[in-house]
């Protein structure tokens, strides 16, 4: 297993996926949760892989920036798109790491961080609408809904509005790679159907007795997809990524 998060990798990944999974773990007398970092990229070719499964302490700007060091010393030195959630110091690793790289933050995360602003009885109809950002069918007019959006509920939901202006640019990010369908690539969701599957795996143990006993569950499971990935069909055009 150590082989297989160590492996050589490609030179050239046009977009990587990035979460990380929490589970309890035992740490000497403590039951602590330790996150595991799982990176997967799309090759030349348009297919999926695998490209790390990295324990993480905490999350920060030099946590992700080792995890990205460590692919860049197996090989990794083109991406051109990150896809994840808003974590702490993740941008900036991005932007340290990868020259010319943009960061697309998952609309999904990003949307449940904007209606936890808003009241329960109202979030369904809200969402309805808020949605509607992400499925214009360009950057610019996806801009100019969301001004008028913003403009619309400002006075009623004040701090939902803060987020969405605040996070609304780097959550469109997508519409810069229109060649590439913007289902695959405005979220996370690639990698959340990994994350429960693993979690419904790992559901039968509780508290793992130490950290090895929980890498090597979560890699051993993710080396059967890498297996399925690479035989099976493209999961991007490879025309579209030339």
């Amino acid at each position: 297993m150590e082989a297989f998060r160590n492996r050589p990798l490609k030179k050239t990944y046009p977009v990587l996926w990035v979460d990380a999974l929490y589970e309890k773990i035992r740490y000497g007398h403590r039951i602590v949760n330790m996150a595991v970092q799982v990176v997967i990229g799309i090759d030349e070719e348009g297919k999926r892989d695998i490209l790390a499964v990295q324990p993480m302490q905490e999350e920060s700007e030099a946590t992700y920036k080792s995890l990205f060091d460590h692919l860049k010393s197996r090989g990794v030195e083109d991406v051109w798109l990150v896809v994840s959630d808003a974590h702490k110091g993740l941008a900036k690793a991005i932007k340290e790491s990868f020259i010319g790289c943009s960061w697309q933050r998952c609309k999904v995360h990003f949307m449940r961080n904007i209606l936890a602003h808003l009241p329960s009885r109202e979030k369904e109809s809200f969402a309805s609408r808020l949605k509607q950002i992400w499925l214009q069918p360009d950057y610019t007019t996806a801009m100019n809904y969301a001004d008028s959006f913003m403009d619309e509920y400002e006075e009623k939901y004040p701090d939902a509005m803060k987020v969405l202006a605040e996070g609304l640019e780097d959550s469109l990010q997508f519409f810069h790679f229109e060649q590439i369908d913007p289902r695959k690539i405005s979220s996370t969701n690639i990698l959340e159907r990994l994350n429960r599957e693993i979690r419904r795996r790992t559901s039968v143990v509780g508290v793992f007795p130490n950290q090895d006993s929980y890498i090597r569950l979560v890699t051993s499971y993710l080396m059967e997809y890498h297996e399925d990935w690479s035989i099976g069909r493209s999961y991007i055009s490879p025309t579209i990524l030339q």
